[in-house]
C-alpha cells in the first residue's frame, strides 16, 4: 500500500532528479531541432525541452561526415578491449594479493596503493616516449595497454576476494583442487557482482577517456568517437549548426547510458555485498 509518507519521499527524491537531467534532456532536444531554427533561439518551446519542429538532419549529417561511424567503432574496440585487460589484471593480481602467500607481497601492494596517489598525467611524458620507440603509436594496442593496470582495480577485487569466506576455498583444496581452478571454478564467479561494477567504470572511463587519444592518436583513422568528435566540434558550431553539436553529443554518451541501464543491478548489488560486509 502507498503512503503519503512514500509520495512525498518519492516526490521530494524525483525533483533533484529532474533538474539533474534537464541539461542532458535539453541536449536531446537540441539535437533534434533544425539548425536554422536555433540560430534564431534555443528556447522557442518549453525552453527548448520540447523539438518542435522535429528533424533527424544532425543525425544523418553526423554519420554523413566519412569518420564518424570509423570513430564511433574504434570507441567500441578500445572501450571492450580496456575492459577486459583490466579485468584480467585486476582479477588474478587481486586475488594473488588476497589469498596467495609469495615473496615481496608487501612490497607489491605498497607500490600498488602508491600507484592510487599518483596522478595519471604525471607518466603521460615517460608512456609518450616509451610507446614512441616500440613504434606503437597510431594503434589499438597504444591506446588499450597504458589502462590496463588500474591500481583502483587491483585494489578494489582485492578487497573483495579478501571479505570471501576462507571455508569455501579450504573445502575446495582439501578436495585436491589446485589454486588456479579454485580461482576459476569458485572465486571468480563469487567475484561476479565486484567484477561487473568494475567494468562498468572501466568501460565508462575508457569510452569518455580525451587525454591519452589526444597524445597517442594522430591519424584520423585511429581517433576514438571524443577525440572525433572534439576536432570537428569547432567546426560545426561556427559553420553548421548548434544541432549537429549536440547531435554528437548524443552520439558519444548513447552507449554508456544503455550499459548502465542493462547492468546497474549489479552495481547495486556489489555495493549491497560490500556494505555487508563492512
Amino acid at each position: 500500500m502507498i503512503t503519503r509518507r512514500y509520495v512525498w519521499l518519492v516526490t521530494l527524491v524525483s525533483i533533484p532528479a529532474f533538474l539533474w537531467l534537464v541539461p542532458t534532456i535539453w541536449m536531446v532536444s537540441l539535437s533534434f531541432q533544425p539548425n536554422e531554427v536555433l540560430a534564431r533561439t534555443t528556447s522557442s518551446t518549453a525552453l527548448g525541452l520540447v523539438p518542435i519542429p522535429f528533424t533527424l538532419q544532425n543525425y544523418a549529417d553526423l554519420f554523413a561526415y566519412g569518420q564518424t561511424p570509423l570513430w564511433f567503432l574504434n570507441s567500441v574496440i578500445v572501450a571492450v578491449g580496456m575492459t577486459l585487460g583490466v579485468l584480467l589484471v585486476s582479477t588474478t593480481a587481486g586475488y594473488a594479493l588476497a589469498r596467495l602467500n609469495f615473496p615481496l607481497k608487501r612490497t607489491i601492494l605498497a607500490i600498488c596503493l602508491i600507484g592510487l596517489m599518483v596522478p595519471e598525467q604525471a607518466v603521460f611524458i615517460p608512456l609518450y616516449s616509451m610507446f614512441a620507440d616500440l613504434g606503437w603509436h597510431n594503434s589499438y594496442h597504444a591506446l588499450i595497454i597504458p589502462r590496463m593496470a588500474v591500481p583502483i582495480g587491483v585494489f578494489l577485487m582485492m578487497q573483495f576476494f579478501k571479505g570471501i569466506p576462507r571455508d569455501i576455498e579450504e573445502a575446495a583444496r582439501i578436495d585436491g583442487i589446485g589454486w588456479l581452478q579454485v580461482f576459476w571454478h569458485i572465486m571468480l564467479p563469487l567475484a561476479r557482482p565486484a567484477m561487473m561494477t568494475l567494468a562498468i567504470l572501466t568501460f565508462l572511463y575508457a569510452w569518455n577517456d580525451y587525454l591519452w587519444p589526444l597524445v597517442s592518436a594522430q591519424k584520423l583513422e585511429y581517433f576514438t568517437i571524443t577525440l572525433g568528435l572534439a576536432s570537428i566540434q569547432s567546426n560545426f558550431a561556427q559553420s553548421e549548426g548548434l544541432g549537429r553539436v549536440m547531435a554528437s553529443g548524443v552520439i558519444a554518451s548513447l552507449p554508456v547510458v544503455i550499459m548502465f541501464i542493462i547492468f546497474q543491478r549489479y552495481v547495486v548489488q556489489a555495493m549491497t555485498v560490500g556494505g555487508s560486509k563492512g
